[in-house]
């Protein structure tokens, strides 16, 4: 064996030392490992959260069909409607005692209203009394209120009866001595072939005879009111009951979302909320003009409700909702973009999206050719929460609410 073999053979049998460090590549290899486990298992969790939503979004049908519309860039809060803190002024009255009091009527110093849980109720001085019900029991869920009723429009007549706009069962004179309740029009009932199916608000003219009253769609009910909004379709009403005759007209149709209602001194025309598009119609009822339509105010910086006279010969408006300029009106937005108010309507319930929609309760109170000549304010709706309805009576405002427990009471010798 020559030196070169022997040199090459001590090579081969040379003693290995064990350690405990792993070699360089094998830890290297044992990272690389590690991490691709750890991507996979992120990626499957992500796909476990994700399938499903996508299912539901791919696979669920929208309860909405909504249409494309749109509003024109809201007004800037200045002048006439430059935010304050006037509502906050007011005072709230039988708070926790009063479920969601649409809207308000007086006869002399006693005060009437109609409740979420289907009553008329009058207030006299610091007591309620149940003048009638216009449903039947049970009340209280979402189910229940179609039989339960939802009195929401109150007006008194010449004679001191009432009369009462429930959104299901129908337009109701009501004795608000005995509680003795007739039914004129019954809700649901289809009428130039559209349902009935969310009676809102009612005006009656000043002899008796005549009454209009808003049907707000002929697709959805009251307690659908945010698919409603969210939709869009013209599919609401203006109608007339003759008391003598007992005939029931359309007088306007193909409206967004008609709300509150109320007859011009003239009586030849009425005032109708257009939720929806942010604006009020005038639609004419009698005269010359009959069957025409004009706009008495557009581009609110709010969403109107109810209508109701004001001492000075103007008008009290009350929106619950504002499209704030400067700021961001989500309904503005979405007026363009259809496909994601389906989205919406496939992820979350009417209750949900309620939580989302900011609180801010404005008071306008409007005169000829819609001229904003005082605005009373509650950002964030701190006193004066989810406003239907401003009733001016003996110096004072009785601001009514659809879900609010209690009626707010604003003397305006304060503002």
């Amino acid at each position: 064996m020559n030196e070169s073999e022997g040199l090459r053979l001590r090579r081969l049998h040379r003693p290995q030392v064990i350690t405990d460090e792993l070699p360089e590549h094998q830890f290297k290899g044992s990272g690389t490992y590690s991490g691709k486990v750890f991507q996979v298992t992120l990626l499957s969790l992500g796909c476990f959260l994700i399938l499903p939503l996508l299912v539901i979004i791919l696979i669920l049908e929208s309860p909405i069909q909504p249409e494309v519309f749109s509003l024109k860039e809201p007004p800037q809060m200045k002048g006439c409607w430059e935010p304050n803190l006037k509502l906050r002024e007011a005072q709230r009255l039988f708070e926790d005692q009063i479920s969601g009091p649409e809207s308000i009527a007086n006869i002399g110093d006693i005060l009437f209203s109609g409740t979420a849980d289907g009553k008329i109720v009058k207030i006299v001085g610091r007591r309620i009394h149940t003048v009638t019900r216009l449903g039947k029991l049970p009340c209280g869920s979402r189910e229940e209120e179609s039989s339960c009723g939802r009195p929401l429009g109150i007006r008194v007549g010449p004679n001191g009866t009432l009369f009462v706009a429930d959104a299901y069962l129908g337009l109701f004179e009501v004795n608000p001595t005995t509680g003795e309740a007739t039914r004129l029009v019954l809700g649901g009932q289809l009428v130039g072939g559209r349902k009935l199916s969310f009676i809102n608000d009612v005006a009656v003219t000043q002899d008796g005879k005549k009454l209009y009253f808003t049907d707000s769609s002929s697709r959805w009910q009251r307690r659908d009111y945010m698919q409603l909004i969210m939709e869009a379709t013209a599919d609401g009403r203006v109608l007339e009951y003759d008391m003598e005759t007992r005939e029931l007209t359309v007088v306007m149709e193909n409206l967004r979302f008609p709300n509150g209602i109320q007859l011009l001194p003239d009586e030849e025309s009425v005032l109708v909320a257009e939720t929806t598009m942010a604006r009020i119609r005038r639609v004419h009822v009698a005269g010359l003009n009959k069957g025409g339509m004009d706009t008495f105010v557009d581009n609110l910086p709010g969403f109107p409700d109810n209508i109701r006279p004001s001492s000075t010969g103007g008008y009290w408006v009350a929106m619950s909702a504002v499209r704030p300029n400067p700021g961001f009106s989500m309904l503005d937005f979405l007026s363009q973009r259809p496909w994601i108010k389906k989205l919406i309507f496939k992820l979350f319930s009417q209750e949900v999206l309620m939580k989302f929609v900011p609180r801010y309760s404005l008071v306008a109170e409007l005169h000829d050719g819609g001229m904003c000549t005082r605005s009373l304010h509650d950002p964030n709706g701190v006193v004066v929460a989810y406003i239907s309805e401003a009733h001016e009576h003996d110096g004072s405002l009785y601001l009514g609410s659809f879900r609010s427990p209690y009626i707010a009471k604003l003397d305006l010798s304060k503002v």
